[in-house]
């Protein structure tokens, strides 16, 4: 019985990942300004690491959860890079 609510409850966390996905996707492409697409980017990331999870959850497998950690790492790095390009205009200085 509990593996049956396990894999319910896993089922359910992703479509409403996928619902938040496309959500920040919507705003990324209709964002008014580049401090909103970028703060969607940014929850874009943070759902796809979070939908990785849950799919490292239902298929028992490391690999899911190493590419997770990866995508934290870039994904901060990149976010960062992005808002101070948006504040200073340049990234290397």
């Amino acid at each position: 019985m509990s593996q049956a609510i396990l894999d319910w409850s896993l089922f359910l966390a992703q479509i409403m990942l996928a619902m938040g996905l496309l959500a920040a996707l919507v705003r990324m492409a209709r964002g008014p300004r580049a401090q909103d697409r970028i703060l969607a980017l940014d929850a874009l990331y943070v759902v796809a690491l979070l939908l990785l999870v849950t799919l490292g959850i239902r298929n028992d497998s490391q690999t899911y959860f190493e590419l997770a950690l990866l995508m934290a790492l870039l994904g901060f790095v990149g976010t960062l890079a992005l808002a101070k390009f948006l504040m200073r205009g340049e990234v290397i200085e």
